[in-house]
């Protein structure tokens, strides 16, 4: 093959390269309708934990089981990008349009769960989560431990911050949290799904 040749051949394939690699509109409505459905699988398991959390903070076992679907969350959204690759891709996805699929489910998902929560501090809280925080905060055991690792000015400066937060701030601050989570955990969940080639059942 001539260096002529070989140049165009090689011009092609990055061209094919960099057009299989835009979505489509067609392709991009699809992976919003299918992020849209994961993000609200995922706000429903967040919301869970969520309550799990605020019944833990009186009962330990809950907040174990809080804990458990916040770990269990990411693999949740890793095993539903694998149901989008091989159900509707048929096997083959790009580490891009699985990362944009990953940041989109946490931005849906983490809308929905700021809304849940906004409702809950604006109508069902009615100061529990501070009141319970001060008398864990305020037992001499804890008091001590925070003397002993110099964090206690710091603990009292977040709490008095988070007492002068409104319902709508806890919210957006959530919000802008799980997208920044998403933004990171979705590179390497993409980087474990993406599949050039499909497998051979």
């Amino acid at each position: 093959m001539s260096p002529d040749k070989l140049l165009t051949f090689s011009y092609f394939c990055s061209v094919k390269r960099k057009e299989q690699s835009i979505l489509t509109p067609q392709e991009y409505i699809q992976l919003k309708a299918f992020a849209r459905v994961d993000g609200a699988l995922t706000a429903l398991l967040w919301v869970v934990a969520f309550a799990f959390y605020i019944a833990g903070l009186t009962q330990p076992e809950w907040l174990l089981a809080s804990i458990i679907l916040m770990v269990a969350s990411p693999f949740y959204i890793a095993r539903r990008l694998r149901l989008f690759r091989d159900e509707a891709l048929g096997g083959v996805i790009s580490f891009s349009r699985s990362w944009g699929y990953v940041v989109l489910v946490f931005f849906y998902g983490s809308l929905l769960l700021a809304l849940a929560e906004y409702a809950y501090f604006a109508f069902l809280d009615r100061g529990f989560l501070m009141q319970t925080l001060q008398q864990l905060l305020g037992s001499a055991e804890t008091q001590q431990a925070l003397a002993q690792y110099g964090m206690k000015e710091t603990v009292a400066d977040n709490m008095a911050m988070l007492q002068s937060m409104r319902p709508i701030d806890l919210a957006v601050n959530m919000l802008t949290t799980n997208l920044m989570l998403g933004i990171i955990m979705g590179l390497p969940i993409a980087f474990l799904m993406k599949r050039s080639v499909a497998r051979v059942k």
